[in-house]
């Protein structure tokens, strides 16, 4: 199955790009299908932690679905902000994919692992996982563009804060519209 080739492909090359190899770039498609692929895998990793979440619970309809998914989908736009802004300001058109492709992988576990430990364990030991995600982003911000320690710890630092914030800012404006007025 490919799905599975992919996804033992994006281990490995975590693996190798975590250790410093320079092969870790061959078990990625850095492209635009390659993206693509890794974007559906993560939506439908998203749409299975919906439904597992939901089990427990009544059946979500489709707007509470898709907006559940969009809520999972934030560490991904944040990434995607973050590396457009920071490429923006040092006027570099630098290699986006090698970002983006391995990113969307690790973001994809990152919600996993954020999401069992936020409702098994608790909240405070959910900012392990942001400190684990800021590392990863940070070991992928200088494998993939060559940025110096400071600039690829700002990328790294800036993508979680923002995630943070966006959430902060979502579920102030969820219980916001939620409430009888």
């Amino acid at each position: 199955m490919k799905i599975w080739s992919v996804l033992r492909n994006a281990s490995t090359g975590w693996v190798m790009l975590l250790r410093g190899q320079e092969e870790w770039r061959s078990r990625f498609t850095r492209s635009a299908p390659g993206l693509a692929t890794a974007l559906a895998v993560f939506i439908f990793v998203a749409f299975l932690a919906v439904v597992i979440v939901a089990i427990g619970t009544d059946i979500p309809g489709l707007f509470a679905i898709l907006a559940s998914i969009f809520a999972l989908s934030l560490p991904l736009v944040s990434m995607v902000l973050v590396l457009a802004g920071t490429r923006m300001a040092l006027g570099v058109a630098g290699p986006a994919y090698d970002v983006l492709v391995p990113g969307t992988y690790a973001l994809m576990v990152f919600v996993i692992v954020e999401g069992v430990l936020a409702s098994l364990i608790g909240g405070p030991i959910v900012m392990v996982s942001w400190l684990v995600l800021a590392y990863l982003l940070y070991r992928l911000a200088r494998a993939a563009t060559g940025w110096h320690a400071g600039l690829s710890a700002g990328f790294a630092v800036l993508t979680v804060l923002l995630l943070v914030a966006m959430r902060q800012a979502l579920y102030m404006l969820s219980s916001i519209a939620g409430s009888p007025t």
